[in-house]
C-alpha cells in the first residue's frame, strides 16, 4: 500500500497566520533549488530562504505507518523532501514522484489536479493514500474512475496540517484497503464500487 505525502500543507501549514505558528511547529529557513530559481531576478544576497514551519512528531507519527505503507514524496520539492525535509523529521529517505511534465501544467481547463493522473500512474491498480491541500471532488471522482484499487484522498487543511485525526484515517483505510475499499475523502461509507470511504 502506497502512501503519497505533499509537503506544503500536510507538513509544513504555511497559510497559517504568518506571525502565529501553531503549537508544536519549529520554524527552519529553507533554501531548495525549485524556491531559489524564483528568485533568480534578484541579486544573490537578496534572496531570501523559504519559511518552512514543521512539527518533529510527525515524522515518528508517519514511520509508525510504515508496517502498512510505502511512504513516497509527491511533492514540487521532489528529492529535495529529503535534503530538507526528511531529515527534519528524522524520516528515511523515501522515493519520489518525479512530476517534471505535469508540474509544467498547474492548471487544468477541467479543473483536476496536476497531481492527480500522475499518481493514479504510478498507483498503477495499488491501494493508495494521497495526502494534499489540493484535493477536490473532481480528484476524487477521477480516482474512483480511473483506479481499479482502494484509494484515500486525503484533504488537509493548510492553516493547520496533519493532525491526529488524519493518522487515524490512515490507519482506518489501512485495516480496510484489503477488502476492496475504494475511494477516499472522511469518515463515512459512500455506496460505490463495493466499499468506498468519504473523507472531507
Amino acid at each position: 500500500m502506497l502512501c503519497y505525502i505533499d509537503v506544503d500543507g500536510p507538513l509544513n501549514p504555511y497559510a497559517a497566520k504568518a506571525h502565529r505558528r501553531p503549537a508544536g511547529y519549529t520554524t527552519h529557513r529553507m533554501m531548495p533549488q525549485s524556491w531559489e530559481l524564483r528568485q533568480t531576478h534578484k541579486p544573490p544576497g537578496r534572496r531570501k530562504p523559504l519559511r518552512v514551519w514543521l512539527n518533529p512528531d510527525h515524522g515518528p507519527a508517519l514511520l509508525t505507518l510504515t508496517d502498512r505503507y510505502t511512504l513516497i514524496w509527491a511533492t514540487t520539492w521532489r528529492d529535495e523532501a529529503n535534503d530538507f525535509i526528511g531529515p527534519v523529521l528524522g524520516l528515511p529517505t523515501l522515493p519520489f514522484v518525479d512530476f517534471s511534465d505535469a508540474a509544467e501544467a498547474r492548471s487544468r481547463p477541467d479543473g483536476l489536479h496536476w497531481k492527480t493522473e500522475p499518481l493514479v500512474a504510478h498507483a498503477n491498480g495499488k491501494a493508495f493514500a494521497w495526502l494534499d491541500d489540493e484535493i477536490t471532488g473532481q480528484d476524487q471522482a477521477y480516482v474512483a474512475s480511473h483506479h481499479a484499487g482502494p484509494a484515500l484522498l486525503r484533504r488537509i487543511d493548510p492553516r493547520l496540517g496533519l493532525l491526529d485525526d488524519d493518522f487515524a484515517a490512515l490507519g482506518a483505510f489501512a485495516a480496510v484497503a484489503d477488502a476492496d475499499a475504494v475511494v477516499v475523502a472522511g469518515g463515512e461509507e459512500m455506496p460505490s464500487k463495493p466499499t468506498a470511504w468519504r473523507i472531507s
